[in-house]
C-alpha cells in the first residue's frame, strides 16, 4: 500500500532506507515473516515502459529515475569529472542496469573472510545465491531453480555478439557456458535477470509478491533526511515528501539503510555518524565517531574499443521511425524480438597475468557507445570494452554540508594507482586482437578507438586508458564490513557502536567482487534478512 498524503508520524516494526536491488528483497522477507515495514524510496514507480523493456535501458539513466552522481575533477584520469549513474526508482539498480546475473569467484569471498568477515566466505554464500535464484536452464550444485529471482538466457543474440564469440576463441580464449559455474574463465553470453523478454527487478519479483500486503507502507518521493538516535540507538528517521511535507518515522525493531555506496555514507554522517572531524566540520553533532563512513569507494573501470562495421548492422538508429515502432509492436505482442535483448549480450573473463584468476571482464554491445558527457557517435560499429574486476585504487564520499539535500564531495580516486591503468592497457590489447581476428574482421572494416593503426606504444595505450576509462556503475565499500578500525558495519551488517541500525547494501563489500554487483547484492539483503529474523 501507499504512505497516506496527511500523516505527519509513523510507525512500524522496519523502517527500510532505499527501495533498490537490496531494499526491496529485505522488504519481501521482512513482510514474508510477519513485520510491518515502512519503506522509503527517493525516486518514482518502476512503472515506465523503458524499464520494463530489456533494451532499452539507455532511455532510463539520466531521466527521474535515476540518480547521476558527478566526482571532483580526476587528476589520474587528466583532470576530468567523471559520472556515475545509479538506480532511483523501486528496484533500483536492477531496474536500470544491463541485467547481467554475476555473482563473482569464490575467491572474492573467501578474501572477505580473512579480511574479518567472519562467515562470508564462499561456503557461506553460495546457498544464499542458490535459494535466491530461480535459473531457467541451470540446476545442482552451483544453481538454483526455485528463488524469486529469475535467471534466464536472453532471447535475442546480435550478429555482432556472435562474432565476437568467435573471434575471441580464434584469438585462444576458451568458451564458458556458465560463468557462475565450476570456473569463471572464458567468453560466453551472460544469462540476465530477465522474466520471458521482460526485465526482472527485485521490483518485478520480491518487492511485488509483498506490494499488496497491508504490513508494508511503500513510499515514493520520499526524501530522509536524517536517522533519528536516542541514546546511541537509532529510533526511526525523518524524511520529507516531495509536496514538502516532513514526515517522522518510528522503528518499534530496527532501521535499515539500503540507500546504496553514495548516499548511505551521506545520510549515516548527516547524521552524526562517521569521522568526528568531517562531522565536527559541517556542523553536525557527534553520535558516533567512525572513521571509515565514506572511504574505501572504489569502482570498476573500462576503456573502450570501437570497431566500423562494413555494413549497417549495429543497433545503430534501431530506435528511431518505423523500425522503432515494428520492435515495440513485436516486444508488446509476442516479447520477442531485438527489445527482448540486454544489449551487453557477450563477454566475459579473461586472466591476463597468468594468476589463475581473471582479471578482465568483457563487456560487448553490438553498437558504438558513448558515456554521461560524451553521445553515442553515429557510426555503425561494435564495442568491446575491458574492465578491471579489482581495483587498487580508492576514493571517498563526504557530506558537503548538514543537509543532506546537498549532493556529497565525491571523489573517486580513479586510477590513483598505476596497477589499475596497467590491467587496462593488457585489456585494450586483447580487445584489439579481437577486433583485427578473421570473424571480426569479415564484418569490421578498422579499428576506430584507440586508433586504426595497429601498432600503438604502451604510452599511447596509457594516454587512451586515462582520457577514456569510464565507470562500469558498480561502486562499492564506503560503509565496509569488518572489525578493523575503519570498518563501519560488523559480520551481521550491524554499524558498529550504535543499536537498531543496519547498513545493508553494496556499500558493505570490504573489496569489489570479480564482476558485476547486482547479484551480490541480493545476496547481502537475503543474509541481512536471515541476521534479523534469526
Amino acid at each position: 500500500m501507499n504512505g497516506d498524503n496527511q500523516v505527519t508520524q509513523q510507525t512500524c516494526d522496519f523502517i527500510v532506507v532505499g527501495g533498490g536491488s537490496a531494499g526491496c528483497v529485505i522488504t519481501h522477507r521482512l513482510i514474508k515473516a510477519g513485520h510491518s515495514v515502512l519503506m522509503l524510496e527517493a525516486g518514482p514507480d518502476d512503472n515506465s515502459k523503458f524499464v520494463k523493456i530489456p533494451a532499452t535501458f539507455v532511455r532510463v539513466i539520466g531521466t527521474e529515475r535515476s540518480w547521476v552522481y558527478e566526482t571532483e575533477p580526476q587528476p589520474h584520469a587528466n583532470g576530468r569529472k567523471m559520472y556515475v549513474p545509479q538506480g532511483r526508482t523501486n528496484g533500483g539498480g536492477s531496474s536500470i542496469n544491463a541485467m547481467l546475473y554475476i555473482r563473482g569467484t569464490a575467491e572474492d569471498y573467501n578474501e572477505w573472510e580473512k579480511a574479518g568477515c567472519v562467515g562470508w566466505g564462499w561456503q557461506d554464500v553460495l546457498p544464499v545465491f542458490k535459494r535466491s535464484e530461480r535459473n531457467m536452464r541451470f540446476s545442482g550444485e552451483h544453481h538454483g531453480t526455485e528463488g524469486p529471482l529469475r535467471v534466464s538466457d536472453t532471447k535475442y543474440r546480435h550478429p555482432l555478439s556472435l562474432a565476437f564469440l568467435k573471434s575471441a576463441q580464434e584469438i585462444g580464449l576458451k568458451y564458458n557456458d556458465d560463468f557462475n559455474g565450476a570456473t569463471q574463465e572464458g567468453i560466453g553470453f551472460y544469462q540476465t535477470t530477465t522474466i520471458d523478454g521482460s526485465r526482472g527487478s527485485t521490483a518485478a519479483t520480491y518487492l511485488a509478491e509483498v506490494k499488496a500486503s497491508p504490513k508494508l507502507t511503500l513510499v515514493n518521493g520520499a526524501h530522509v533526511l536524517r536517522i533519528i538516535t536516542v541514546d546511541g540507538a537509532a529510533t526511526g528517521v525523518e524524511y520529507r515528501r516531495d509536496n514538502g511535507q516532513t514526515v517522522t518515522a518510528t522503528a518499534r525493531r530496527e532501521v535499515i539503510l539500503t540507500a546504496g555506496t553514495l548516499s548511505t555514507p551521506k545520510l549515516l554522517q548527516v547524521s552524526g555518524i562517521g569521522p568526528a572531524a568531517l562531522l565536527k566540520q559541517i556542523g553536525v553533532p557527534v553520535v558516533k565517531d567512525l572513521p571509515g563512513v565514506g572511504e574505501n569507494f572504489h569502482d570498476h573501470l573500462e576503456v573502450i574499443a570501437h570497431g566500423k562495421c562494413r555494413e549497417p548492422i549495429s543497433l545503430l538508429g534501431q530506435d528511431k521511425g518505423l523500425t522503432a515502432l515494428k520492435h515495440g509492436v513485436q516486444w508488446e505482442l509476442f516479447k520477442t524480438g531485438l527489445l527482448t535483448s540486454n544489449v551487453v549480450e557477450s563477454g566475459g573473463f579473461v586472466d591476463t597475468l597468468g594468476t589463475g584468476r581473471p582479471d578482465i571482464q568483457f563487456h560487448v554491445l553490438p553498437v558504438l557507445v558513448g558515456d554521461v558527457d560524451r553521445p553515442m557517435p553515429e557510426i555503425h560499429g561494435i564495442s568491446i570494452d575491458p574492465c578491471f574486476l579489482r581495483p587498487k585504487s580508492r576514493g571517498k564520499v563526504q557530506a558537503r554540508s548538514a543537509n543532506a539535500m546537498d549532493p556529497a564531495r565525491f571523489d573517486g580516486g580513479f586510477l590513483a594507482e598505476q596497477e589499475d591503468v596497467d590491467t587496462l592497457v593488457r585489456g585494450l590489447k586483447l580487445a584489439r586482437r579481437i577486433l583485427r581476428a578473421p570473424s571480426m574482421n569479415k564484418i569490421i572494416s578498422e579499428e576506430l578507438y584507440p586508433s586504426p593503426k595497429a601498432d600503438l606504444s604502451d604510452q599511447e595505450l596509457i594516454a587512451f586508458v586515462r582520457q577514456y576509462a569510464k565507470t562500469v556503475y558498480h561502486p562499492v565499500g564506503t560503509c565496509k564490513m569488518g572489525m578493523d578500525p575503519m570498518a563501519v558495519v560488523d559480520s551481521q551488517l550491524r554499524v558498529h557502536g550504535v543499536r537498531n541500525l543496519r547498513v545493508c547494501d553494496a556499500s558493505v563489500m570490504p573489496t569489489l567482487i570479480s564482476g558485476n554487483t547486482n547479484a551480490p547484492t541480493i545476496m547481502i539483503a537475503e543474509r541481512c534478512a536471515d541476521f534479523i529474523l534469526a
